[in-house]
């Protein structure tokens, strides 16, 4: 049997925003770095030939895939026939989950879209009590953002929300020469493992608008930058407000926020 995809079936999935994996040994490399703990299921998000797929199915868990290409569900569902029972034909940003799981918690695996992997994170945070973990492959700028700490250049919204409910690790880059057709970049894998307390003590949707709001601005204090909270110029005179966003730390922000939230309402 074999992973590799033919030339209609690769213009198809760069359409898509895919870039079909060859290398076996990163596949491997990649199927191993969630930990399997806290759940018995995998959902793999566009599995396309089945490259990662194999590897995944190999270990004690139920692997569940999603994939909104037809083709490449025909083909998983003709060469993986024990996995044909758990391919999700849909799109992923659009489908109910708990179709399939009922509440009951999985990790996410993938090497994920470019074209649509911050949408993806956003999903999973969405969906963070049923996600315990995830790992993936994405454009290595994007990766190396989530995982970046206050202070750098790249540190940003997604830096912020992420690591607020998940300790994020930025775990090695794949060069372009192991895709077909080969991006222009370079990949990078990351994990995210839910942290044990992720009860952050704040209005996590006013926490949400707080980081989207102060980076929409980024070089401007957050005394400039949320000017449209309307907030008491008491407030506004605590130091925390002479800083611009990429200066605070993900506690910084949650503490902003209940800070926010108690002038808000008072």
């Amino acid at each position: 049997m074999s992973n590799k995809p033919n030339q209609q079936q690769v213009k198809a999935k760069k359409h898509l925003g895919q870039h079909f994996l060859t290398d076996e040994a990163v596949a491997q490399k990649i199927a191993n770095t969630l930990t399997l703990k806290n759940n018995d299921n995998i959902l793999e998000i566009g599995p396309g030939m089945g490259v990662l797929t194999k590897y995944l199915l190999q270990k004690n868990i139920k692997t569940h895939v999603i994939e909104i290409d037809t083709e490449s569900v025909a083909y998983l569902k003709a060469n993986y026939l024990n996995l044909a029972p758990r391919i999700i034909e849909e799109d992923f940003l659009k489908y109910d989950l708990n179709v399939v799981f009922k509440g009951e918690p999985f990790a996410i695996i993938g090497n994920f879209p470019y074209n649509i992997s911050t949408q993806i994170i956003f999903k999973t945070l969405d969906m963070r009590d049923q996600i315990p973990e995830f790992s993936g492959m994405f454009q290595k700028e994007v990766a190396q953002r989530i995982c970046s700490k206050e202070g750098s250049k790249v540190y940003g919204i997604l830096s912020v929300l992420v690591q607020a409910f998940y300790e994020a690790e930025y775990l090695f880059t794949v060069p372009p020469s192991v895709f077909n057709p080969p991006p222009k970049v370079d990949s990078g894998v990351l994990r995210l493992i839910r942290k044990e307390n992720y009860s952050l003590g704040c209005d996590e949707k006013l926490l949400f608008r707080t980081v989207k709001t102060a980076f929409q601005q980024r070089r401007k204090t957050l005394r400039n930058s949320l000017k449209s909270f309307d907030l008491s110029d008491e407030l506004k005179a605590n130091p925390l407000f002479s800083k611009r966003p990429e200066q605070l730390s993900v506690e910084a922000f949650i503490e902003l926020t209940q800070l926010i939230e108690k002038d808000i309402n008072s």
